[in-house]
């Protein structure tokens, strides 16, 4: 090793980088996670201080949005002396409860993150972002393209680094103004430690601390790069590049730069440091704002959590749970069912609703039928080993010249912008005032054809394809549907007609599509799942099975895919198995009840929309619902996670005399059918990384919606069909939108599981990657027995018994007056028992 280079190594500082950029994957595979994931494993305040200290990004509400809160009554003044009690002791209440209402505070400490690369500007006036940023991301960006631009990116053999080097050696116009870039760039012999040498000075203490300042001045296009490198299947033309390419690239453009302004020898940035200037790694100090903040966001979270509990505590649901069912429903455990599954037990209080990961336990890859790639139909860690064929003649799509490649063309580009172009901007102002489906609306009804076959069964002629296998076997069947109705405690009393729902959206005007679809299935519709888990089910073999297992479906039961459009307030069966006419009136009458419950489900939601009267008729405002979804000019066409805060792992009886505002995921589980908690640890493994990743992209995309969240989508462009920025030179937006976050009140999620404590936590201590979101309090968790009610919160490692504070709860019965009274989160009612 060169002595100069001593005490830095690229592979260890690459591994770090990797670690705390962005790791957002592309916008086909927009699965929502742990933004801050890279400080999981410390507690969560001291990880949101170091976050701040180093990187710079806003953690919390600021100081004045949390005293409004408290003024307002959203913080609750009894959880705020208790906060400040607990962490501080009784004695010194009054001295913080001052610093927190009414003193002065310093400023929030000021980031490390940039300090030595902004050297540069403070010295030499040098604004390198400027200099640099635009060629660099438009190099990438045409690399990358996946379908937008009009030309290729012309060399693409042998990497990213390596089609640079060809382009520039046979371009007639140089990516750089000097000589000395070019040059370092054809030499074979040039490293990244060389560059850095240049750039820094004989400093290689500093090299790391240059290149987190470098890269997370545009950390979006890094976090691309670095989750492109490593999952390469997620751009389906895939392009082979790495950060170290970019790295390479970035500096070179850096080292040009500079010569062009500094006509004379200059020497390294590190040459002109004094020593005042921090590191990255120096630890981390206390500071009295950061303090305060924590506490208050700990009011303001038990504010809302106390209310829960005591809601739970109080619930008296006196519904029969021996009377025969109408029908039972399978839905995913996302918080937009919530209030669907509400009032569909309202209007048919025989039925019975259950909360399952919207995959129904079977994981595979699905190809549509005239589809040349395979789509993931699982959470995003899990790798499937199973193929799902769609079958049926080839589909006809709808066309639209205005969108044909041929538009790109220059010469045809022209031709139909002189022709077709007018045609174009009447249908544009059509659109208007009567939106409707268009080849550009992205429609989770697209995503398969309901007229079409699955092959679900394996055929021993017909094995494999790519290493996976096609279909399934019997036993393999009867393993995920057994799993999938232990885990939520169905294994009796079947229903004539037990409905498998899984849910999608419908949108024109959004590039976070996949955030809208279900994230259980890699961010696409449920709706393939939901007829597969149906198919399984439906099979006297796969029953025969199960029998012996211990679940008993009788013959008598059908199991019926479904799919629910979360955007629209729509529903489709897939009930072409329904051939008995006694099964088809009952499906008819079930219609009915589901229809009417999207009618109230879409008066609930409209409530949040500003462009909706909600005192007009639920079947009024569900056709302006269906309106919004296809309006190019609605930049909300619903608000996807907004407001989930709040995740119960328990019978429906829990919960169900509760008003939760849709911002509740609901995943059914019986302690009963599993005493030892087996099911349960597969139930947390998945919702803790899950749920709680929605929950906290929602949270950081909501505190900094400039660096962790995606700024407002009005000036988004989207780049080469893998991310959005702002305008044509910005960063990628690694976070969520303004319009998905402005109505969310960030707070972690709590999780409230319906067991004994010395199960669950027997159980989290099962799974380490799993303990560590409860031990490090990312997720909050409770729980709440099962035989008493009595509520135990998770610190610590240990249990304790929690007694709400505020155990006044009013009542309420009409939930629909209660809907047009206003647009913000209502606190927690009990509702009114007929």
């Amino acid at each position: 090793m060169n002595m100069t280079h001593q005490g830095f190594h690229v592979e260890h500082v690459l591994h770090e980088l990797k670690h705390y950029l962005p790791a957002q994957a592309p916008l086909m595979d927009f699965v929502h996670h742990n933004t801050l994931h890279a400080f999981q494993h410390l507690p969560f305040h001291e990880a949101l201080k170091t976050a701040q200290t180093t990187l710079g990004y806003q953690v919390y509400l600021s100081l004045e949005q949390f005293r409004d809160l408290y003024d307002t009554k959203r913080i609750n003044d009894d959880i705020l002396n208790n906060v400040i009690e607990k962490r501080k002791g009784v004695k010194k209440l009054s001295d913080w409860k001052y610093k927190l209402l009414q003193q002065k505070v310093s400023e929030l400490p000021k980031p490390r993150i940039g300090a030595l690369r902004g050297q540069w500007k403070q010295v030499h006036n040098i604004d390198l972002d400027s200099m640099v940023h635009p060629h660099l991301f438009r190099l990438i960006s045409s690399y990358l393209d996946q379908g937008i631009s009009i030309w290729r990116f012309p060399i693409e053999k042998h990497g990213f680094w390596e089609a640079v080097k060809e382009l520039e050696r046979n371009s007639w116009v140089s990516l750089f103004k000097g000589k000395r870039a070019k040059s370092l760039l054809q030499n074979e012999n040039t490293t990244l430690e060389d560059l850095l040498t240049i750039l820094v000075g004989s400093h290689p203490h500093l090299f790391e601390q240059y290149l987190f300042d470098q890269q997370f001045a545009h950390q979006g296009w890094s976090g691309m790069v670095s989750t492109v490198e490593d999952l390469p299947q997620t751009l389906l033309d895939r392009r082979e590049i790495s950060l170290l390419d970019l790295i390479k690239l970035e500096c070179l453009l850096e080292i040009d730069a500079i010569d062009y302004l500094l006509s004379k020898e200059w020497i390294g940035i590190g040459n002109t440091l004094d020593d005042t200037l921090p590191s990255l790694h120096d630890p981390v100090e206390d500071s009295e704002i950061m303090e305060i903040l924590s506490i208050f966001q700990e009011a303001f979270e038990w504010t809302y959590y106390d209310q829960v509990l005591a809601g739970l505590q109080q619930e008296s649901n006196k519904s029969k749970n021996n009377a025969v069912k109408s029908f039972q429903g399978l839905f995913c455990i996302d918080d937009r069912e919530c209030s669907f599954r509400r009032y569909l037990e309202a209007i048919d209080p025989k039925c019975d609703t259950y909360g399952t990961p919207g995959f129904f336990s079977v994981e595979f890859f699905y190809q549509p039928i005239g589809g040349k790639f395979y789509s993931k139909l699982c959470p995003a860690p899990v790798t499937p080993k199973y193929l799902i064929k769609e079958i049926g003649d080839e589909k006809k799509r709808e066309t639209d010249p205005h969108f044909s490649k041929h538009s790109h063309n220059f010469y045809t580009g022209w031709i139909i912008s002189q022709t077709l172009g007018f045609w174009s901007a009447l249908k544009l102002f059509g659109n208007i005032f009567k939106p409707r489906m268009s080849p550009a609306t992205a429609s989770s009804l697209r995503h398969m054809d309901k007229f079409s076959k699955l092959q679900v069964d394996y055929d021993a002629l017909f094995q494999q394809e790519n290493g996976l296998q096609i279909g399934f076997k019997e036993d393999e069947m009867a393993n995920r549907v057994e799993a999938m109705l232990k885990s939520i405690g169905l294994v009796k009393d079947f229903a004539p007609i037990v409905y498998a729902v899984g849910h999608g959206a419908s949108s024109v005007n959004n590039p976070h599509y996949a955030a809208y679809d279900c994230g259980a299935c890699s961010g696409r519709a449920g709706s393939v799942n939901a007829r597969v888990v149906s198919q399984m089910a439906n099979k006297p073999e796969v029953r025969a099975i199960l029998r012996e297992r211990g679940i008993d479906i009788p013959k008598e039961t059908i199991f019926v895919g479904a799919l629910h459009d979360t955007t629209r307030d729509e529903i489709v069966f897939y009930d072409d198995e329904l051939k008995d006419e006694n099964y088809k009136n009952l499906h008819a009458q079930h219609v009915q009840v589901f229809e009417k419950a999207l009618d109230l489900n879409a008066k609930e939601r409209s409530r949040r929309f500003e462009s909706i009267n909600t005192e007009l008729s639920p079947r009024e405002i569900h056709e302006k619902i269906r309106l919004r979804s296809v309006s190019l000019f609605e930049p909300r066409p619903e608000l996807n996670h907004a407001t989930n805060a709040l995740c119960l792992v328990g019978r429906r009886e829990l919960s169900k005399g509760v008003f939760l505002d849709r911002r509740s995921f609901l995943n059914s589980f019986d302690y009963r059918v599993d005493p030892e908690g087996n099911f349960l640890l597969n139930i947390l493994k998945a919702a803790a990384p899950v749920c709680g990743g929605i929950n906290l992209e929602y949270y950081f995309s909501r505190v900094d919606g400039e660096k962790l969240g995606a700024g407002t989508k009005l000036p988004h462009n989207v780049m080469g069909l893998f991310g959005v920025a702002n305008g044509i030179d910005g960063d990628l937006r690694p976070g969520l939108p303004s319009q998905m976050t402005e109505v969310h009140d960030p707070i972690r999620l709590l999780m409230i599981v319906e067991h004994f404590p010395d199960v669950i936590l027997q159980t989290i201590q099962k799974s380490p990657e799993t303990y560590e979101w409860f031990i490090n309090d990312w997720v909050i968790l409770a729980s709440i027995n099962p035989e008493t009610k009595e509520i135990q919160v998770f610190k610590n490692g240990q249990f304790y018994p929690y007694t709400p504070i505020n155990r006044h709860l009013e009542h309420i019965q009409d939930i629909e007056e209660l809907l047009e009274s206003n647009q913000e989160n209502f606190p927690v009612y009990l509702i009114q028992q007929d």
